[in-house]
């Protein structure tokens, strides 16, 4: 243990799921417009041009069959596109539409209070170096050569 952690508080690997759950929690779909599960995959969408479905399925760490069905939904809501991948055609990539993009950045407006309130103990500076820690975190979670 360092120094900085006390031997009796919870680790890294405890806080963040109970942090996440607080999240998950207040970020209601009536509140949002859209579910946390659609959030998260129109997210990793807007940051990419396109991705394969299997890394969508990696990233949200679901199995294909649920990747479908989450892609589904947001296709029928007209928030994503599937398209055939041009250097495997027994593929698809999927893409995020200008209707996916509106009704994240609403989804991103309506969660700024809830992190405001969850993370109101830390001042602007603690905010910034923690969404740059978990940023690299992220980055370092994936398997080498996975979209990520």
């Amino acid at each position: 243990m360092s120094r900085d952690c006390p031997a009796l508080s919870p680790g890294l690997m405890v806080l963040i799921p109970r942090l996440a759950k607080q999240v998950l929690r207040r970020s209601t779909e009536e509140l949002m417009g859209i579910d946390m599960r659609q959030l998260i995959a129109l997210s990793y969408l807007e940051e990419r041009e396109s991705t394969r479905q299997q890394a969508l399925a990696d990233v949200l760490c679901m199995d294909a069959n649920n990747v479908v069905l989450l892609l589904n939904e947001l296709e029928g809501m007209g928030y994503v596109e599937r398209v055939r991948d041009p250097e495997d055609r027994r593929r698809h990539r999927v893409e995020i539409t200008s209707a996916g993009r509106q009704v994240l950045k609403r989804a991103e407006r309506a969660q700024k209070p809830i992190e405001h309130d969850i993370l109101r103990l830390l001042d602007a500076n603690e905010r910034a170096a923690l969404w740059q820690l978990l940023i690299r975190a992220v980055q370092g979670a994936n398997p080498e050569g996975q979209e990520g």
